[in-house]
């Protein structure tokens, strides 16, 4: 008998057409309900809860009570690595010639990944991150340079804070849709939110797409507008507090 872990029970449960509905539906990284979670599969709310009920047993999902009301998450950021993984291996196996990704350009251009930014854009930011030597890559994986501590910290980020969180701490996530990588792991997130919090971007509503505004989008990709492929340390922090200073000056 094999000693390693079984996995065709988690597989399983994931084959589940109502299942994996609920699970893609909560990659947008908010809770939601079992009535939401039913409508969007299709199936009555008593099918759920026993969807739901499978999905606890395994911790791929999460439950919080508020009031009345139970609201249900993915687990954690490495069943969000599962399915992302999962969607990108689906789409190729479809077929040479299919065009990738999802048909909406909103989505294929930015959309949260869980809690990182993916799509179109969010492929773009990270290659312009390695371009600037803000990352590099290394056998071990995506390491944080000096430079990039600077940076982060320019646009407003502690990277030792996020650096104590018990998750990944940064690494490359395949995005599905455009089948390079983007940015993930707790700098992923803490990147995704920053930028919500400059008011660069929003999420809509009931979807997993990140709406930027002109603005917002221009002083993002300002921030790696040097003339340079890797600009010195202080024209990269000038640049990125001149984006700063852009969004406070309310053009946004």
């Amino acid at each position: 008998m094999s000693e390693s872990p079984n996995i065709v029970r988690v597989a399983a449960l994931i084959a589940d057409n109502a299942r994996a509905e609920v699970l893609c539906a909560l990659m947008s990284g908010r809770a939601l309900t079992a009535t939401e979670l039913a409508n969007m599969a299709g199936v009555t709310k008593q099918t759920m809860s026993f969807h739901l009920g499978k999905l606890l047993d395994e911790a791929l999902v999460a439950v919080e009570q508020q009031g009345r009301h139970r609201y249900f998450r993915l687990a954690g950021p490495q069943v969000a690595e599962l399915l992302e993984t999962l969607m990108g291996l689906a789409v190729r196996g479809e077929g040479v010639n299919l065009v990738t990704g999802p048909l909406d350009p909103a989505l294929r251009k930015a959309r949260v990944c869980y809690d990182h930014l993916a799509g179109e854009l969010g492929v773009w930011v990270y290659e312009q991150m390695l371009q600037t030597g803000i990352f590099q890559l290394h056998s071990g994986g995506l390491q944080l340079t000096e430079h990039g501590q600077e940076w982060f910290q320019q646009l407003g980020i502690d990277t030792d804070e996020v650096a104590s969180s018990k998750r990944s701490f940064c690494r490359g996530c395949l995005d599905w849709s455009e089948r390079k990588d983007h940015l993930a792991g707790a700098l992923g997130a803490a990147l995704l939110s920053r930028i919500e919090a400059l008011g660069w971007a929003k999420r809509a509503k009931n979807s997993r797409v990140i709406v930027f505004s002109a603005n917002g989008e221009k002083a993002l990709r300002g921030m790696f507008a040097m003339p340079s492929a890797l600009p010195t340390r202080t024209q990269q922090s000038a640049a990125t507090g001149a984006a700063i200073r852009y969004i406070a000056s309310g053009n946004v």
